[in-house]
């Protein structure tokens, strides 16, 4: 099922503008006929003509007759072109890279997940990603120049205006470090960075009937963040990008757990399925009992507790219910400052069991006032792995179709 693309309101008139407002009126499916964007835009259906010309002759928008009932012309219905370019994805998670090339309609035309460690630093890890990349769309025959956007995601907060990580707890030496712009002059195209919850996030939002917004989306994994998508289906970074970082909220069970970011009590420190692994895996260790700061955790010791998990160990059912209550006590605290419509909780260990998400239902309904609480859905994600990817697409596609991206795209595209 294709994600639902954002329309903007139709307020300037500036050329660029309007150009952009019905590339995305086309690619939202709020109008898909000339007759349509002369109604939703106020203009003249002249002017309409002209500009859809325009985005026609330049490869963006395609049209098909469709058949009328009356003597007329047919009318042409408009729909995103999807051989107009390509936008790239990359979803840097903990301990792999997973690459996709998608077409404007967002069709994956190629996927390709590889074993890594984000914590081998970028001077590494952007050197695979432009020859996973390059990879791909050489066995695609993609053209040089149809890569429209790159999107990366990364498992950190990220200062999105400046395309940077902001001392992101789980990887280190990325702190500062230029992504966007250097992935931008390897791959030659923009380069969008933004937290992957956020784009996770976002792709589910825009996948659910937008009467089950505003969403709140929590992943557990190496680390705990969430994202927030508004009623109206936009993506809530806040004020400097740092809304959602809830791995870092001192959490009421949480007690002096030592947190990897330096501080105490936070809840990525009890309820990570890094810090649960890694106390199962150090339990005659010297450190404090509770404390995930002496190790970052690694895949294979992820994948053994969530095995156990999977059988129904009691020490790992234990170790994951004790994780729902804190948890738990966190969303509580949020659906209180945001009053969500759904909320729901993604990642490995939750896929392996239905047991964390029970334990956050049950502290949730016990601490959140009824109003809070009398139309709210706790769940699972519907996209699972692939919500990041949906987000991610998005992001770029509505980025492409920008005011100025779509007048760089014309001038590029226009015949001398």
């Amino acid at each position: 099922m294709a994600a639902r693309l954002g329309a903007p309101s139709s307020g300037s008139r500036q050329d660029d503008a309007v150009i952009s407002l019905i590339a995305r009126l086309v690619a939202a499916g709020e109008a898909s006929h000339r007759l349509d964007l002369s109604r939703a835009t106020g203009l003249s259906r002249s002017s309409v003509h002209q500009q859809v010309q325009r985005l026609m002759d330049a490869g963006l928008l395609h049209g098909d007759e469709t058949p009328t009932s009356g003597r007329g012309r047919p009318a042409l219905r408009l729909t995103l072109d999807g051989d107009a370019g390509v936008v790239l994805i990359a979803d840097v998670a903990a301990f792999t890279v997973r690459c996709v090339v998608a077409d404007l309609t967002q069709r994956v035309l190629a996927d390709r997940t590889v074993p890594w460690r984000v914590a081998d630093g970028p001077e590494r890890t952007v050197p695979l990603l432009v020859e996973q990349f390059a990879e791909l769309l050489h066995q695609q025959r993609v053209p040089p120049g149809r890569p429209r956007v790159l999107v990366i995601g990364l498992p950190g907060p990220v200062d999105v205006a400046r395309g940077i990580p902001v001392r992101p707890p789980i990887m280190p030496g990325w702190d500062g470090f230029p992504v966007a712009d250097r992935l931008a002059a390897e791959l030659d195209c923009p380069v969008l960075v933004d937290n992957d919850v956020n784009l996770m996030a976002l792709g589910e939002a825009r996948t659910l009937p937008a009467e089950q917004l505003p969403l709140f989306f929590v992943t557990v994994g190496a680390g705990i963040g969430a994202g927030l998508v508004l009623a109206d289906g936009t993506l809530h970074r806040g004020a400097d990008g740092a809304a959602g970082d809830i791995g870092h909220i001192r959490g009421p069970s949480a007690e002096e757990a030592i947190c990897r970011c330096g501080k105490v009590g936070c809840v990525e420190a009890v309820a990570s399925t890094a810090a649960m692994a890694w106390r199962h895996a150090s339990a005659d260790a010297t450190d404090a009992p509770g404390s995930a700061a002496g190790a970052l955790g690694d895949a294979a010791t992820m994948e053994a507790f969530l095995d156990r998990l999977r059988h129904g160990m009691p020490d790992a059912l234990r170790s994951v219910r004790a994780a729902g209550t804190a948890l738990g006590e966190v969303i509580a605290l949020c659906i209180h400052m945001i009053n969500p419509r759904r909320v729901v909780i993604a990642g490995d260990v939750v896929e392996a069991s239905d047991d964390l998400i029970s334990e956050v239902r049950g502290v949730v309904y016990r601490r959140a006032l009824p109003l809070a609480t009398r139309q709210l859905s706790i769940t699972h994600s519907t996209l699972g792995r692939d919500a990041s990817v949906v987000g991610a697409m998005v992001l770029g596609i509505e980025q492409l179709l920008s005011p100025a991206e779509v007048g760089r795209f014309l001038r590029t595209t226009a015949t001398p």
